[in-house]
């Protein structure tokens, strides 16, 4: 009887100490979450590797010795629309001069995308995020979301909505090498 009970209280000791670990794992989770998976400015930019429109490959690491102005946008969201047309505007100038746009698709099917792509006659590598892997390695929300990335791979700017023609030609200067 002795022995019973001794096994009883070690098996609700050990349900405590797992629930107590749960319920401490949960809020640390919660008071961290803001801290996890965020870049500031001064980060190295997470290397990923996505295939665009075209069925090209490409590495941001590729793009070294480049300033890359990188752009997370979506077909459906009204202030990525209205900046795509001025994105384009500035890549035709400063593609020449050392800087490239990469724009990230979150998620999309390619029939969207390329109805979009042809609608504003993009030129720019329209890459696609299907797994949204590198949305949430950049913690991207709200769309649109642009990182001025330096020839070094340094985040040198992150950017919420939408951007005028007049800001994205003034960011395209910050990274140009």
């Amino acid at each position: 009887m002795v022995q019973s009970k001794q096994r009883r209280l070690w098996i609700r000791t050990a349900i405590l100490a797992v629930l107590v670990a749960a319920v401490a794992y949960t809020l640390y989770a919660n008071f961290t979450k803001e801290d996890r998976g965020q870049l500031h400015v001064g980060d190295k930019a997470p290397d990923f590797a996505l295939v665009d429109m075209d069925g090209n490959k490409h590495k941001l690491s590729d793009y070294r010795g480049k300033g890359v102005f990188l752009n997370f946008w979506g077909t459906w969201c009204e202030p990525c629309e209205r900046e795509m047309p001025f994105l384009d505007n500035q890549y035709q100038k400063f593609t020449g001069q050392g800087v490239e746009v990469l724009a990230v698709n979150v998620g999309e099917s390619h029939f969207l995308i390329n109805n979009f792509v042809k609608k504003h006659q993009l030129t720019f590598p329209v890459l696609v995020d299907k797994s949204r892997d590198v949305q949430t390695a950049y913690g991207i929300d709200p769309l649109p979301t642009s990182f001025l990335i330096d020839p070094e791979g340094k985040i040198v700017k992150i950017i919420t909505g939408t951007l005028t023609e007049k800001k994205i030609k003034n960011d395209m200067e910050l990274i140009k090498p």
